[in-house]
């Protein structure tokens, strides 16, 4: 059998030859703007501080029924909230 007519179990992924490997460069190796970009979603200007909360079980239903992004919606209501309701009231 030819190595040609070998089939992969995945071909989109096939298994590395050796000259794959002495082409591979480690993450450390390649241009800061690479890296920057490679490392997943960038980090907001605006951090957030993690809590933990009890809410209504029917409020949380109602954000998470509206998809993904549903915390960033609540955040959002509450900021509202905030402007609607002033300082120490």
């Amino acid at each position: 059998m030819s190595k040609q007519s070998i089939k992969h179990a995945d071909d989109d992924n096939p298994e590395w030859s050796d000259a794959d490997f002495a082409r591979a460069v480690p993450f450390s190796g390649l241009p800061l703007t690479l890296q920057a970009k490679l490392r997943g979603r960038p980090k907001s200007a605006e951090t957030k501080e993690r809590i933990t909360i009890r809410l209504s079980r029917d409020v949380v239903e109602r954000f998470r029924a509206t998809g993904d992004g549903w915390q960033t919606r609540m955040d959002a209501a509450l900021k509202d909230w905030l402007v609607t309701h002033p300082k120490g009231v």
